[in-house]
């Protein structure tokens, strides 16, 4: 049995609103070509990773998918997660630029809203380029700024210091089908109070593992006396990295922790380095990573590494 459609209601005579639990194989490639467009057009992506990996493998049920159709064509994407009953719903809106200030983001958004819970949302906007006109239509429909994602770079063709491990500590490459377990059990103690970190599953991790960007070459785990201790998780973007845009390749700092038990000891920095010199060593001329803006702490860590502000993602809260 395919997906089945929830609700389809037609805007004018040319548009039409679909609601959907899960997309057919065809609509997902609309999907991902639509974002493909609007990223070459905006500088950004318009979807998180998580919303990409939800459209690529299917996601968290249960999901809801709204589609917005000019006739023949996808004008429209927005996805809800509603998963996550602590903090809320979360949403992702993207709207082809030729279909913009025409009503379709809000037509999206008051969607969402409809198929809330709670009547609770969180609604994301990727990159300041796009940030003004996404909050505007925010701030009109009774949102609130609520969280700041930094997006920060450095180049690789500056000084790479030598990582300085504390005493004890050795490092090596993730291994997969091995080490899943334990990396998941460090990675949600270091984040515990990560709104997004925190809760990984094994699943997550193997969704992950299946990505073309995925290399357990760039995947380092530190290990004290045989136990993990802490990780530098690296990601290449561009260049055929992941199969979307042909632009020059970039590094990322994926995501780095450390063990509460190893906290205090500077293994975060040295892990660091050890990520941005093997991203270096692979020919790449710069590094990115995501920290949110109210994380000042580490913000001075990854300044202190050369790496500055670059860019921006915003979280929208009603409810």
């Amino acid at each position: 049995m395919g997906p089945m459609v929830a609700a389809v209601t037609s805007v004018d005579a040319s548009t039409r609103l679909e609601r959907r639990d899960r997309l057919t194989d065809a609509e997902v490639r609309e999907v991902l070509r639509l974002v493909d467009e609007v990223t070459d057009a905006d500088g950004v992506r318009p979807l998180s990773e998580h919303v990409m990996l939800h459209l690529r493998y299917g996601g968290d049920a249960p999901a809801h998918n709204l589609l917005v159709w000019s006739g023949d064509l996808l004008s429209g994407y927005a996805h809800l997660d509603v998963t996550d009953v602590v903090e809320g719903p979360s949403a992702e809106v993207v709207v082809r630029g030729e279909a913009r200030r025409s009503g379709l983001g809000r037509l999206l958004v008051e969607a969402l809203l409809a198929d809330s819970p709670d009547g609770r949302m969180r609604l994301w906007a990727h990159g300041q380029q796009t940030l003004d006109s996404a909050a505007a239509l925010a701030h009109a429909m009774g949102f609130h700024r609520e969280r700041v994602l930094w997006q920060m770079r450095r180049s690789l063709f500056a000084p790479l210091p030598a990582p300085d491990l504390p005493a004890g500590v050795s490092v090596r490459t993730f291994v997969v089908g091995q080490d899943e377990a334990a990396w998941v059990e460090v990675n949600n103690r270091a984040f515990a109070d990560h709104p997004d970190q925190g809760q990984w599953t094994i699943a997550d991790l193997r969704t992950r593992e299946r990505e073309p960007w995925f290399d357990a070459a760039g995947f380092f785990l530190a290990e004290r006396a045989g136990r993990l201790v802490g990780f530098h998780w690296t990601k290449v973007h561009g260049a055929g990295a992941n199969g979307a845009h042909d632009h020059e390749p970039i590094g990322e700092v994926y995501v780095v922790g450390v063990d509460p038990s190893a906290q205090g000891q500077r293994l975060g920095p040295a892990l660091t380095l050890i990520g941005l010199r093997h991203l270096r060593a692979r020919g790449l001329s710069q590094a990115m990573l995501y920290v949110d803006e109210s994380n000042t702490n580490a913000i001075k860590v990854y300044e202190a590494l050369s790496f500055a502000r670059w860019d921006i993602d915003v979280c929208f809260r009603t409810g």
